[in-house]
């Protein structure tokens, strides 16, 4: 598993960030990938119901390092995707504060 880690994973940016959170990103960046809106609310939903629960939670210093790490290391459509994921989980954040 290690060799097939995205680079962003090893990214500097993200050294700081324990494996459990990054793992958890992969999972929902790599669920996400070319999936329509309303299938990414379906997947959304799930996914940070299952982090609450498991009192996975970011800093906004990590999230901001991750999505930087990310971003870097990503195509024009995966960055297109990256920005409907992360609105989409604004909303749900704002939906459940």
């Amino acid at each position: 598993m290690e060799n097939n880690k995205p680079l962003w994973m090893e990214d500097p940016l993200v050294k700081e960030i324990p494996k459990q959170k990054l793992q958890f990103l992969e999972q929902l960046f790599a669920k996400g990938h070319g999936k329509s809106q309303k299938d990414m609310m379906a997947l959304l939903m799930p996914m940070l119901k299952k982090a609450k629960q498991e009192n996975l939670t970011f800093t906004p210093q990590e999230m901001n390092a991750a999505i930087a790490a990310i971003r870097k290391h990503s195509s024009a459509e995966e960055l297109s995707q990256i920005d409907k994921i992360l609105e989409k989980s604004r909303q749900e954040a704002k939906k459940q504060s």
